[in-house]
């Protein structure tokens, strides 16, 4: 089903958005500690889940105010939550040990009764191997081989056969991740940021999500019509390569639906900030100061900042080539909100822009 695009607009029909979510980074501020930031991000998801959102995401990120190990925070966030799934977005592969990540995330999923999705990905991105340890080639190839062996071992194949005596079972025996939920390599997506890794993605058979920082599109297009087009490339890649059934892709976006005046005000200067300081934009007090003015590596661009009136709102998304291809909209909530001006932004945007867009709550 579709919805179509604004009167006087060029976007492709819209999809209706059958499910939406957000990511969060679970950030913490100096004057309360990340204790309290884990608390407060566990009552996040509890208050999603309330108003209806069907998935919950938290960004992972090394050495800063932010969630650094997304999975034990997921087992805990499952204990008390019931529908709502739980995800990564995303886990570099670069600094994992496929394999245990793939007890983790096995682990994981059981705890909470098959509600993980896990987002990878593979990006070049080099800058902590002072700290997990340098690699013989460059660190796209290392990223991609540490997948590959991931989801090997979430497929649960044999890993190792046992050769000889002292290593831990008979000779002959075959070594696979336990424990092992059968059903978790279904909800394994790409975080993608180019038309490549989203092609990727579908060549390997799993699912994707569109994130909020792009890199090699073309000079002259926009950010929503490069996402359409790697949206687009996915689905057709999926369809050549793929015997079974499309998975739904995610898009996020930085979407603020303003109710009030105050709140509008906000969501302006939030705006402001992020076109100036990219990705740096928003940090929690305490977290690490940028070394560039923007803070982007070079080629690369950060979406839009979705904000205004809840008309405004919905139209702004209703016109936009990307979130129009997407089946899922997932909010990235600004670094330095607070737990109640991010319960307060969900909910006005579940209650006065999300039904607009063909979506309806699941319980």
């Amino acid at each position: 089903m579709t919805i179509l695009a604004p009167a006087g607009t060029s976007a492709a029909p819209f999809r209706v958005k059958r499910r939406i979510g957000f990511n969060t980074r679970v950030p913490f501020h100096d004057d309360v500690g990340p204790a309290r930031g884990l608390r407060d991000g566990i009552a996040l998801f509890k208050a999603a889940e309330r108003l209806g959102y069907q998935s919950g995401w938290a960004y992972q990120r090394h050495f800063d105010h932010y969630l650094s190990s997304p999975l034990p925070f997921f087992a805990a966030a499952g204990q008390h939550t019931t529908h709502i799934t739980l995800g990564s977005a995303v886990i570099p592969m670069r600094y994992q040990d496929p394999i245990l990540l793939a007890e983790a995330a096995g682990t994981t999923d059981l705890l909470i009764d098959g509600r993980l999705e896990l987002a990878i990905a593979t990006g070049a991105n080099a800058m902590f191997d002072a700290v997990f340890g340098t690699v013989g080639t460059d660190a796209r190839t290392e990223a991609r081989r540490r997948q590959a062996r991931f989801l090997a071992a979430i497929r649960g194949e044999a890993l190792h056969t046992v050769t000889g005596p002292g290593q831990g079972a008979p000779v002959g025996t075959e070594l696979r991740v336990t424990p092992h939920s059968p059903t978790l390599r279904a909800r394994i997506r790409q975080g993608s940021s180019s038309l490549g890794s989203a092609v990727q993605a579908a060549e390997l058979g799993i699912g994707l999500i569109a994130g909020t920082v792009q890199h090699d599109h073309a000079e002259d297009e926009t950010f929503g019509a490069y996402q359409a087009r790697s949206i687009d490339a996915f689905r057709a890649t999926w369809h050549e390569r793929q015997g079974q059934a499309l998975p739904p892709v995610a898009v996020a976006a930085s979407i603020l639906t303003g109710t009030t005046t105050e709140l509008r005000e906000k969501y302006a200067a939030y705006d402001l900030e992020r076109r100036t300081q990219g990705v740096a934009a928003s940090r929690p007090k305490g977290a690490l100061e940028p070394v560039a003015p923007t803070n982007q590596p070079p080629g690369s661009r950060i979406s839009p900042v979705f904000q205004g009136t809840p008309d405004q709102v919905t139209q702004a998304i209703l016109g936009d080539p990307g979130l129009a291809a997407a089946d899922e909209i997932v909010l990235f909530l600004p670094p330095a909100f607070s737990l109640s001006e991010n319960i307060r932004l969900l909910t006005d945007f579940v209650e006065r822009v999300a039904p607009n867009l063909g979506w309806e709550p699941s319980w």
